[in-house]
Formats: structure tokens, sequence, C-alpha cells
């Protein structure tokens, strides 16, 4: 029996010009293939009547849209269409963990490492890392755009020693949000996989499908709640500028 592979790091399959190509990485673009023809094929298909894939699409999008407006309120529809895609991404990116043969197609290296062909996209903390920056990086624009260059003041305020102090929280306060927020996803989605391959290591059989349940359960939740702090961050970041 092959002993259970579990590695915290994304492994490398190839190189493209010089670039590393992850398993997370492939998996990733093979989601975002489906995403792109399944937005290809839902649009082509649009109708007064709706058919069963625009009748869950517009379920889907009308009751975020519903969701999310209770936090921004009158800002919804300007901060909506971020926090949808990357509610949608990263959704089937912690869904693609559990589909059948992720993490246990690929090939054994020097006739004892396992190296698998795919891993979930958020099962790799490159890829968590750089959705939470980008996302960070949107709220500070967010309240530039809102306040202008004075939206700086709450992280560099000179004013008196009590605001340059709590300017210098308030900085470190966004840097680890991007922390938190990679972490988070990282933790959830690796630990899932993780109890996955041991459970069906043990158990091969009939032991893995309530786990595989609670992966889309975890998934879900997971995206849920990265795309809410999203816009309660958009919401903090803009209310400052109106006060």
């Amino acid at each position: 029996m092959a002993p259970i592979h579990i590695s915290l790091k994304a492994e490398n399959i190839s190189y493209l010009l010089g670039i590393p190509i992850s398993n997370s990485l492939i998996t990733t673009w093979l989601v975002m293939i489906f995403l792109i023809l399944l937005s290809m094929i839902t649009y082509s298909k649009l109708t007064l009547i709706p058919g069963y894939l625009q009748l869950v699409m517009e379920m889907l999008i009308g009751g975020l849209h519903s969701l999310f407006k209770e936090i921004l309120e009158d800002k919804v529809d300007k901060y909506f269409p971020y926090l949808i895609t990357i509610f949608i991404f990263i959704i089937f990116l912690n869904w693609s963990g559990i589909l059948p043969g992720v993490g246990t197609i690929g090939i054994y290296v020097e006739e004892e490492e396992f190296i698998p062909f795919f891993r979930a996209g958020t099962a790799d903390l490159n890829m968590t890392f750089a959705l939470a920056l980008l996302t960070v990086i949107y709220v500070q624009y967010a309240g530039i755009s809102s306040l202008g260059i004075k939206y700086l003041s709450k992280f560099f305020n000179i004013t008196n020693p009590l605001n340059f102090v709590v300017g210098i929280l308030e900085l470190i306060s966004e840097i680890s949000r991007v922390i938190s927020f990679a972490f988070r996803l990282f933790g959830n989605i690796f630990a899932g996989e993780v109890l996955l391959t041991v459970i069906g290591f043990l158990v091969p059989l009939l032991a893995p499908i309530p786990f595989l349940g609670l992966e889309l359960f975890v998934g879900f939740i997971q995206a849920l709640v990265f795309a809410m702090l999203s816009a309660v961050f958009f919401t903090l970041a803009t209310a400052h500028a109106e006060h």
C-alpha cells in the first residue's frame, strides 16, 4: 500500500519559460476555463422564460445581491461585481479539491515521492494570499476614491501623538487583514484535504462519503465568509470617507 501523501505546499509539475507550474495552478486554470465556458453558455441562452441553468444563476446572483445589499446598502451595485466574482471563483476552487482524481492521480518521483497532478487552488497559500492582497488593495482604493488622498490620514496622522499611534494601529490592522484572510481560507481547505486523504487511506470505500458532503458545506461557507468580510471592509472604508 502506498504511503499517505500530504504536502503543505503545492508541488511543481513542470516549467513554462522558466516559470514553475504547480499542481494547484493547473487546477486553477481548469476552474477558470470552466467558469468562462459556463458564463458563455449561460449568456448565450438568456431568455425571458429562463431555463434551469439561467434560473439557478438568477437565484444565486439575486440572493447574494440581496445579502450584500444588507451590508453595502446604496453602494452594493458598485462593489457587487467584484464580490460575486470572488465568491464564485473561490467556491469552485474549494470544491475542485473533492473531485475524483484531485490529489490521487500523479506520478512517483525517485520511486518514493508521489506528486499529484491536481490540487485545489485554495489549498495553496500563494493563491489565498494573492486573493487577500487583491481584496485589501481594492478596499484601500475604494476608500481613496470616496475621500481622496485624505483617506490616508487615518494611517498617517501627525496632528498629535495619540492620532499618530492610532494611525499606526490602523495600518497594522490593514496588513493583518491580508494575513488573516489568506490563512483562514488556506487552513480550512487544506485541513479538509488532509482529512479526506487520511479517511480515504484508512477506509477507502464508504467512509469518505459523509466527509465529502462536509467539504461541500465548508467550501461554500469559506467562500461566503471571504466575500462577506470583503463587503464589510468596503463598507468600513467608505463609511470612514463619509464621516
